[in-house]
C-alpha cells in the first residue's frame, strides 16, 4: 500500500463503527488486523452532543491515561499525536466513561511495514508518563506537541471575555495576594498569604485561556508553548510585573502567576538584621540565600542588590531566568540584568561570560548544578561578591547539597574551596502570623575561621553549634528566629512548632528551657 499524504492519517470513530480514510482506501467495519498508520495520526469522531465538553482521554499501550482535547460543543473531536518508533499499538479512547479500543500498525516513515514489529501485550495503566513499564517511549499524547509533530500548530480564535487577564491580576494585586492560578475546566484561584482561595467565576474555556494569553505574550510565544507544554517569562503592567509559568496538565493548558512590585524592595522595609547589610559590603565571597520555593528567596536578593544600588559604586550582572524584580534606575551602581532565553541563549555561558564584563558583584538566579557552582566558587574566590539561591532548608542541608553535585573523590577538595569562597547562608521560611499575614524567620551562617575548619572537617552538628552561639557575628538557628517571632506575639505556639526542624528543641524553648 502506498501511502500518498505524508503527514496525514485520518481514523474516525462512531461508537464502535470505524471509518478509515486514506487514497483510494476506506474501510466500514472494525478492522480484524491493526490499521496501518504513519508516524503521525489525527483521530477523530462525534458523540451525543450533550457530551460537549468532556475530556477525551486516549492511552497508548502501557501509557496512564492522559488528557488530549475536548468534545465541541457540535458533539465533534479530535486528538492529534504522533509516535516514537515504528510497531503495533493498542490505543484506547475513553469518553465520559465509554470506552473505544483500537490497535494500529505505525508504519516506518517509508510507509512500509518494519521487518520486526511484535504486537503489544495489552493496555495497561502502570508505568511511567510517556514510558511504558520497561522504560521505552512510545507515544507523545500531550496536544498541543502532537499538533506541532503534524505542523498544524493553531489558537482558538479571541473571544470576548467578562473579565481580561489584567482585571484578576489588579484585583490580586489590590487585595495584596501573591498568585493568580489559571487553567481550562477550573475557576481563577488566588494565593492569599500563603493559602490557596477560590474566586466565584465561573469555570476557564479553552477558547478564554489563550484570549488571555494573547494580553501578555505574541503568537509565535504562545505557540512555542503548545509545542513545548512548558513556558517561563515576565510581563509587565502599569502597577505590577507577573512571573509566568504556563504548564500543560491533564485538564488542559493552565498557568500561574506571580505578582512583582514595580518597585525593588529595600531590607529596612524586610526588617532583616544588620549582617544583611554587612553581606552586601562585602569584598568578595559566595552569599547563598535558601528555602523551599514562595519563601522570598528573589525579594530578598532583590533587597540586597537595591542596598548595594544606593550605597556602593560597583558593576552588578545579575543572571536570572526569567527576570522578577526590575532595577530600572543606576544609582551609585551600575546593575546589568540579563534574562536567559532572551538577553543570553544559555545560562552556563552567560554566567562565565560575567566574568568578562568587569563585574564587582554576580547574581545567580538559581545554583542548578555542578558548573554553575563551580564558576559561581571560582568567581568569589577571584575577588567578586556572588548571590546566588539553592532550594535547601538550612544551612547544614545547604552544604550537603553543595557536595552532592560532586563525585564522592572531589568532595574533600571542593570542601576546602567552599571553606575559602563562602560569606554566608542565609536559609529562610515564611511563617503565617496572627493577624493573617506572613513574616520571615531566617537562619543566618556567618563563615568564621571557626566555621571554616568544621566545614573543612565535614562536621554539621559543630556549625550548628556556631550558627546557636554566634550571635556577636550576626548568626542565629533557624529555631532561635521562630522562637524570636514566637516571644513578640508575631506567631503562635503552633506555628512554632510546625515549622521547627528541630521539634524536640522547639518545645524545650517553648517550655522556658534553655538548649546547651
Amino acid at each position: 500500500m502506498r501511502i500518498r499524504n505524508p503527514t496525514r492519517y485520518y481514523v474516525y470513530f462512531n461508537g464502535l463503527l470505524i471509518t478509515v480514510r486514506v487514497p483510494m482506501i476506506t474501510l466500514n467495519q472494525t478492522p480484524n488486523a491493526p490499521l496501518k498508520v504513519l508516524e503521525r495520526c489525527i483521530i477523530g469522531g462525534t458523540v451525543d452532543a450533550s457530551k460537549a465538553g468532556e475530556s477525551v482521554l486516549v492511552s497508548i499501550d502501557e501509557n496512564p491515561v492522559v488528557a488530549a482535547s475536548r468534545v465541541r460543543q457540535d458533539g465533534g473531536w479530535k486528538v492529534q499525536m504522533t509516535f516514537q518508533k515504528p510497531g503495533v499499538q493498542n490505543i484506547k479512547i475513553l469518553i465520559a466513561s465509554e470506552s473505544t479500543p483500537l490497535q494500529v500498525q505505525v508504519l516506518d516513515r517509508n510507509g512500509q511495514v518494519p521487518a520486526a514489529s511484535p504486537a503489544s501485550n495489552g493496555m495497561g495503566n502502570g508505568g511511567a508518563h510517556g514510558k511504558s513499564s520497561n522504560g521505552s517511549s512510545h507515544g507523545t499524547l500531550g496536544y498541543a506537541s502532537a499538533l506541532a509533530a503534524a505542523g498544524e500548530l493553531s489558537l482558538p480564535d479571541p473571544v470576548a471575555t467578562q473579565r481580561s487577564l489584567m482585571d484578576l491580576v489588579k484585583e490580586a494585586f489590590e487585595r495584596n495576594h501573591s498568585d493568580v492560578h489559571l487553567g481550562v475546566g477550573r475557576v481563577p484561584h488566588f494565593r492569599a498569604n500563603g493559602r490557596i482561595i477560590s474566586t466565584e467565576y465561573g469555570a476557564t474555556d479553552e477558547a478564554t485561556f489563550y484570549t488571555w494569553l494573547r494580553e501578555i505574550m505574541g503568537e509565535p510565544q504562545i505557540l512555542k508553548f503548545m509545542e513545548t507544554m512548558d513556558y517561563d517569562g515576565a510581563a509587565q503592567y502599569d502597577f505590577a510585573r507577573v512571573r509566568v509559568n504556563l504548564f500543560m496538565s491533564i485538564k488542559g493548558p493552565s498557568m500561574v502567576l506571580r505578582l512583582i512590585p514595580m518597585e525593588p524592595p529595600r531590607l529596612k522595609d524586610l526588617g532583616f538584621p544588620q549582617i544583611f547589610y554587612d553581606m552586601c559590603h562585602y569584598p568578595q565571597g559566595l552569599v547563598l540565600v535558601t528555602g523551599p520555593t514562595g519563601c522570598g528567596k528573589s525579594t530578598t536578593l532583590a533587597a540586597m542588590v537595591n542596598e548595594i544600588n544606593n550605597n556602593r559604586p560597583c558593576h552588578v550582572v545579575t543572571i536570572e531566568d526569567p527576570i522578577e524584580f526590575v532595577h530600572g534606575e543606576d544609582r551609585l551602581s551600575v546593575i546589568s540584568q540579563r534574562e536567559v532565553g532572551i538577553h543570553t541563549k544559555e545560562y552556563d555561558r552567560a554566567l562565565k561570560a560575567a566574568l568578562r564584563e568587569d563585574p564587582d558583584v554576580i547574581l545567580i538566579g538559581e545554583m542548578r548544578d555542578r558548573a554553575t557552582v563551580s564558576t559561581a566558587l571560582k568567581a568569589a574566590q577571584t575577588g567578586h561578591l556572588v548571590f546566588g539561591t539553592l532550594h535547601t532548608n538550612s544551612a547544614a542541608k545547604t552544604l550537603e547539597r553543595l557536595m552532592d553535585l560532586f563525585e564522592p573523590d572531589e568532595r574533600d577538595s571542593l570542601r576546602v574551596e567552599v571553606a575559602e569562597s563562602l560569606a554566608g547562608i542565609v536559609a529562610q521560611a515564611l511563617l503565617p502570623t496572627t493577624d493573617g499575614k506572613r513574616t520571615a524567620a531566617t537562619e543566618i551562617l556567618v563563615n568564621t575561621d571557626t566555621v571554616k575548619d568544621f566545614i573543612r572537617r565535614d562536621e554539621a552538628d559543630e556549625i550548628e553549634s556556631q550558627m546557636r552561639d554566634g550571635s556577636y557575628y550576626g548568626m542565629q538557628t533557624r529555631n532561635q528566629a521562630i522562637f524570636s517571632l514566637y516571644e513578640q506575639g508575631i506567631i503562635t505556639e503552633e506555628t512554632a512548632l510546625e515549622f521547627s526542624l528541630r521539634k524536640g528543641e522547639m518545645a524545650i524553648l517553648l517550655r522556658g528551657g534553655q538548649v546547651l
